[in-house]
């Protein structure tokens, strides 16, 4: 720790106001001033509770200040607490006051305004259903034609998809053991599995990306050696395949020789001193039906393991051709997750961020309704990520079709994350996400652990309490009839009735096809299992 930092700045500026008043017999308010400052930054860098304060002692406080009295500012002079941007305050807090075990209920009434269009809301039951214990969870992997299937049960809440390198090493840590405690699962991200997911034994899906991180050959092709003996630890409990993400679909990216440390190159099998680069798109197959195949090969190497990939949704009839190349070669993968076109973690050009991707919401409705008119969404769990917070956020999503929810940013809030948009500087505030040793060591894992885990043990809770008062006793009950939009101000709709849902086998009869909507009459005939493209030649 450098205490000469520009981030120690107003401690040196207390010792040194101290040490000079004393020597030249300053009068004593000076030199008590002094010393009752140097006394509260000692103790902002000894405290473990928050990492603002470790890192920049004494000058944190003012941000602790002008945030108690951010209420009064923001209802004058600014915008309001429910502005998103891209998580609004009200947002924030609840993580943290879940996370560090506040109250987090609220008086005086809803700060939405319920007459808006796009409000939504869940109906209750007059006959609420007795609260059930809040850990939901759900079966995923037992794949009949798999006879050494390893299902795994799964929370229906989760860490989502970040890579060790983008977050920091402490981050990690609290994230796994987090995961760890709460019996839930952490998502390594693309770059492979760190000895950092490794210390506390939290239940791991690794993702592989075009990259394929801890599983590669020397010229970035796929390595099946390497692969199965990562795959065989018994904390990694699913294999994902990454086909994209929400924050930059259809975008590769590279991780600078400059921030490549040892530990890094080790963690990904790359060589130090050279630019870590993440291909736009897979060596490893170029067809929805090789593709198909390359996930069975995955899951016969990692002995059985729940298996699947994630996507962003972008042309339809891609993902269709996938759909139709399950059909044509009946390999079907364990699950599905759907990234939605919000964004996430990662940082991307702002076109990508702002203009590519699917919003969650349409990209699950196309994936659980092509599913369903496939005949196959009882054979593949679907999951969720992209922008999921509250329990409110969780019962949505499960009622438009997914069987569980992945959060990245919510887990980053728990963490201490402040959304200070810094992630790709290598300068995160609170030692979330940066490779700065000083930096990081803010972010104390005892302490980060356990809001880790008591934010998904409190929204759990909260989802527990939420599907009681619409009478049900498992969120997998939920459906698009348990909620309601308002279409304008005098106009609402039971979703059921607002949003198109497919038949089971619908797709499959040609003479359904021309009164299905648009996205299916037009697209699936068209989609091929032989090839992404179907304008090709």
């Amino acid at each position: 720790m450098n205490l000469l930092s520009p981030r120690y700045l107003a401690l040196n500026a207390a010792v040194v106001t101290l040490l000079v008043s004393l020597a030249l017999g300053a009068p004593w308010e000076i030199p008590a001033v002094a010393a009752a400052l140097t006394i509260v930054g000692i103790s902002d860098l000894l405290q473990t509770k928050r990492a603002l304060r470790r890192n920049y002692p004494i000058l944190a406080h003012f941000r602790f200040f002008f945030e108690s009295i951010r209420p009064e500012i923001r209802q004058y002079f600014l915008e309001d607490d429910t502005v998103a941007e891209p998580f609004s305050r009200n947002q924030r807090s609840i993580v943290y006051q879940r996370a560090k075990l506040d109250t987090d209920k609220r008086p005086f009434g809803t700060q939405l305004d319920v007459y808006a269009p796009g409000y939504e809301w869940i109906n209750h039951s007059i006959a609420p259903a007795p609260e059930q214990h809040h850990d939901f969870r759900i079966e995923i992997g037992n794949h009949p034609d798999c006879p050494r299937a390893q299902p795994y049960s799964a929370s229906v809440f989760n860490i989502s998809a970040m890579s060790f390198g983008a977050l920091s090493a402490n981050a990690i840590l609290a994230l796994n053991g987090g995961a760890k405690q709460g019996g839930f699962m952490h998502d390594t991200g693309e770059g492979s599995i760190s000895p950092h997911h490794r210390q506390h034994g939290g239940d791991l899906v690794w993702e592989i990306g075009s990259g394929y991180f801890g599983c590669r050959n020397d010229d970035g092709s796929f390595s099946e050696a390497k692969f199965a003996a990562n795959a065989a630890s018994p904390q990694v409990k699913m294999i994902e395949l990454k086909m994209s993400q929400g924050a930059k679909p259809g975008h590769g990216g590279v991780l600078p020789a400059a921030k490549i440390t040892p530990e890094i190159a080790l963690t990904r099998g790359v060589p130090m001193g050279v630019d870590c680069v993440s291909p736009s798109r897979h060596s490893a197959f170029s067809t929805p039906i090789e593709m198909l195949e390359f996930i069975d090969r995955l899951r016969n190497l990692s002995g059985g393991k729940p298996t699947g990939f994630k996507l962003a949704i972008g042309h339809p009839w891609e993902f269709f051709g996938i759909v139709k190349a399950m059909l044509a070669t009946g390999i079907v993968p364990d699950f599905i997750v759907v990234d939605g076109g919000e964004g996430g973690t990662g940082a991307a050009p702002v076109e990508f961020t702002d203009h590519v991707g699917t919003p969650l919401q349409e990209a699950l409705l196309l994936v659980h309704n092509t599913l369903v008119g496939a005949n196959l969404r009882d054979k593949i769990k679907i999951g969720a990520s992209g922008k999921i917070i509250t329990a409110f956020d969780i019962a949505r999503t499960l009622a438009l079709g997914a069987d569980w929810c992945n959060s990245a940013r919510g887990f980053m809030f728990a963490l201490g994350c402040i959304q200070s948009q810094s992630c790709h500087t290598d300068r995160c505030p609170t030692g979330v996400a940066t490779q700065d040793p000083s930096r990081q060591r803010a972010l104390v894992v005892p302490d980060k652990i356990q809001r880790v885990a008591n934010f998904h043990e409190n929204t759990m809770k909260a989802l527990a309490q939420l599907i009681a008062a619409a009478g049900m006793t498992h969120p997998s009950q939920l459906r698009p009839r348990h909620l309601v939009r308002r279409i304008s101000s005098n106009q609402v709709k039971l979703v059921s009735t607002l949003l198109p849902f497919l038949e089971p086998g619908e797709l499959l009869d040609p003479s359904q096809l021309s009164r299905l909507p648009p996205v299916f009459g037009h697209y699936w005939p068209m989609a091929q299992a032989e090839t992404f493209d179907p304008y090709c030649g």
